[in-house]
């Protein structure tokens, strides 16, 4: 008797765990956050974006819930996940990498929490009144995809001194980063030399149809925009390149290390992490309108000195010693 009565009495506490597994799990403050590339190709950024909430005291699944929503590239969808985001009320909104669902996010709530990662002025963009006092429910980090542009064609420049015809590649769907590309590129351009013709590509087909025309057109070489779209298809970009001989200038040096030529930009990783602080911060109770906007100093120039001989290239020995990682 004493036996059943325990066995009961185990059955009754284990129909009672869950549910209350599921109040405490419900009671630990949502972040979501929302990005344009897939899960798989930005797992390290996820990973460093916990890192940074795990400085600020938070660790996932123990006293703060992260729900992922990854785009891939699918940024129409944008609009409805913030209003879902919005009507469950969640306590932030997490946009590393993404000035766009920065600008959703801004366009969905003016009450929620917004923690960014933009890579164009955050001013221009309409999500803050200014770096040092936001004034609102967003801040976070600019990464300056945008404002690297002329640095970034002249080191294509000194790789390819021959390249006179460069094609310059955006995605017209990633507005705010296009239309700060192709507002440097042509002025900066003018002044190393160079003539740029203009292509738009916003899916993997469009990619592969780009690189048609610059096979068809004869140009020397690649400028490709810093989009999160163009960063998730690397692999991509590299083995067109290879394929077809085009040397290419990238923004991320993950794009460099799935072997296309060079890259100039920030350390994605590190601004990922430093939005998580932010996160952080903000569940901590400090308010978006008083957290400076960061602007992110550290800029690392690559090269794929293995993809450059496989092209012809002779990497100038000045170059080299420029660069913050080579390799081989």
């Amino acid at each position: 008797m004493r036996r059943r009565e325990f066995i009961t009495l185990l059955g009754g506490a284990a129909v009672a765990w869950p549910p209350a597994a599921r109040a405490q799990q419900s009671a630990m403050p949502v972040v979501g956050l929302v990005n344009g590339r897939s899960a798989e190709d930005a797992a390290r950024n996820a990973a460093a974006f916990r890192m940074g909430l795990r400085e600020t005291g938070y660790v996932e699944s123990q006293n703060v819930t992260v729900e992922y929503h990854w785009m891939e590239g699918q940024y129409q969808r944008l609009p409805a996940v913030m209003a879902d985001l919005v009507r469950r009320r969640v306590a932030v909104i997490a946009t590393p990498g993404f000035s766009l669902g920065a600008q959703a996010a801004k366009a969905a709530t003016t009450t929620i929490p917004i923690a960014f990662g933009a890579g164009d002025d955050p001013v221009k963009l309409g999500l803050i009144a200014s770096l040092a006092r936001p004034g609102g429910n967003a801040t976070g980090i600019n990464f300056f995809t945008a404002e690297v542009v002329a640095k970034r064609l002249g080191l294509l420049h000194d790789l390819v001194p021959k390249a006179v015809r460069i094609a310059v590649l955006v995605n017209p769907d990633q507005k705010a980063i296009s239309e700060a590309t192709l507002r440097d590129a042509p002025d900066a351009a003018r002044a190393l030399g160079l003539q740029i013709a203009v292509l738009n590509a916003s899916s993997s087909r469009e990619i592969g149809a780009a690189f048609a025309t610059m096979v068809r057109e004869q140009m020397d070489a690649l400028f490709v925009a810093g989009d999160g779209l163009f960063l998730s298809r690397r692999v991509q970009f590299a083995t067109l390149a290879a394929r077809h001989g085009i040397p290419a200038a990238h923004n991320f040096r993950e794009e460099v290390e799935a072997g296309c030529l060079m890259s100039y930009g920030t350390n994605t990783l590190d601004g990922w992490r430093h939005v998580g602080i932010y996160t952080g911060q903000i569940l901590k109770g400090a308010k978006p309108a008083d957290l400076p906007v960061m602007q992110l100093t550290k800029f690392e120039f690559v090269i794929n000195l293995q993809t450059a001989r496989a092209l012809g290239l002779e990497v100038p020995p000045t170059l080299l010693a420029r660069a913050d990682e080579v390799i081989e």
